[in-house]
């Protein structure tokens, strides 16, 4: 489920659609968090689709550490990518502002850590990475798990719309880490080993 305080938004022609915020979201704010109503398709299921489904599996998933197609069910599914991303996702099934995003402003990921099948290049943004490949993951994670641990301690602090979408076990797991009890694990974790 993506943040409630984020509209659906013409961004442009080459984009299409884009997740804005409505209003103020600091760095350490919850921005997506895995839900009931997300859906998983397996490789097979997907092999045995239509075209037209496959299309649309295609634009809108992204993979699982299983090789699984996650379709979101809401605006989620149009969060765009940026190589400067202001949201990152965690090893615990929910992403996190990385930075404060100011009202208006996109809401993005960087796809290298979705398990794509194909690269693909995206727009130029001043950044070395010019292209995403299938394999970003296993070469960027450390940079990632940086950007995180830079703001997971602010995860308690603040208001989390989306805490009710994180189970018990897993929160008490976050304020450990938070405590210094045990170490955060990697986004590493996601990768996706498997033929695409």
């Amino acid at each position: 489920m993506i943040y409630p305080k984020t509209e659906l938004k013409y961004i442009g022609r080459e984009v299409g659609y884009g997740v804005v915020a409505t209003e103020f979201i600091p760095a350490g704010t919850i921005t997506w968090a895995l839900d009931k109503l997300d859906r998983e398709f397996s490789p097979l299921e997907f092999q045995s689709m239509e075209p037209i489904y496959q299309n649309i599996l295609d634009t809108y998933t992204y993979r699982n550490n299983k090789g699984n197609f996650v379709l979101c069910w809401d605006n989620g599914r149009y969060v765009n990518h940026s190589f400067n991303s202001n949201c990152l996702t965690t090893a615990y099934d929910f992403e996190i502002a990385i930075r404060d995003i100011q009202p208006g402003e996109q809401l993005t990921d960087d796809y290298g850590y979705l398990n794509i099948s194909e690269p693909f290049r995206g727009f130029d943004e001043g950044t070395r990475r010019k292209v995403v490949y299938p394999d970003d993951l296993v070469k960027y994670y450390t940079v990632w798990d940086k950007k995180i641990n830079k703001v997971f301690a602010k995860i308690p602090k603040l208001e989390q719309p989306l805490r009710s979408l994180i189970n018990s076990e897993l929160w008490e797991k976050v304020n450990r880490i938070i405590e210094g009890k045990e170490p955060m694990d990697s986004v590493l974790i996601h990768y996706y080993k498997g033929k695409n």
